[in-house]
């Protein structure tokens, strides 16, 4: 019996999803999004809260930066991932991005400013990519961010798993902008893509959503 491919490489192959983590790849995407007018509206309050916020511009900005570690967006929006607004976890968080079971990129707020937590594979960040964490790469992480001190990291429980975080709008922004790490987030979420539907369909967020896929 023929087993059933799941998750992304429904629609991206194997060898097209490597070509894409290196950035030598644009994925064709679906021409448009499939929507529901009910979680749309389900959302929409919070979706103004969040305008409202003095960091509300600058999120969807970021969001719309990290859209690009994000396969194929349109075709597998909520399904495959999906964006929270203002979820109702002890964090506080303004807006978090998960897939499959795994939370991938979370932004907060730091005074008026932002800070971030991505979830990465520690073997990307590692001077010899191995999964030890006393080899965290801490030079390749200073000089990924805007500023001293605003990197730092923590280890999650799991397998090659590791946290990082960045604190302040111009340091997000130059990571987000810095091949190294641009590669390792693609290649965290595509992993965990691959692993099936996600579970957090129930609180995506259509309208912020309507940020990380403007053309």
């Amino acid at each position: 019996m023929k087993q059933r491919v799941k998750g992304l490489r429904q629609f991206v192959d194997l060898e097209q999803q490597r070509d894409w983590i290196e950035g030598k790849a644009d994925l064709r995407d679906a021409d448009e999004r499939s929507e529901s007018l009910e979680q749309r509206f389900k959302y929409a309050a919070r979706f103004q809260k969040l305008l409202r916020r003095p960091q509300g511009e600058e999120v969807l900005a970021i969001l719309g930066l990290y859209a690009s570690c994000i396969p194929v967006p349109r075709m597998t929006e909520r399904q495959y991932w999906s964006v929270s607004c203002l979820p109702s976890t002890s964090d506080k968080p303004l807006v978090r991005v998960n897939a499959s079971w795994m939370e991938l990129f979370t932004l907060y707020a730091d005074g008026d400013d932002l800070r971030a937590r991505f979830i990465v594979h520690l073997s990307n960040f590692t001077t010899d990519h191995s999964a030890v964490p006393d080899r965290v790469d801490e030079l390749f992480l200073e000089q990924s961010v805007a500023a001293p001190g605003d990197a730092g990291y923590f280890f999650p429980r799991g397998e090659d798993m590791f946290g990082i975080k960045v604190r302040g709008s111009a340091s997000i922004r130059k990571f987000l902008a810095t091949p190294r790490a641009l590669s390792a987030i693609r290649t965290f979420n595509l992993t965990h893509m691959n692993r099936g539907r996600n579970a957090y369909q129930a609180s995506h967020c259509y309208s912020v959503a309507d940020y990380m896929q403007a053309d």
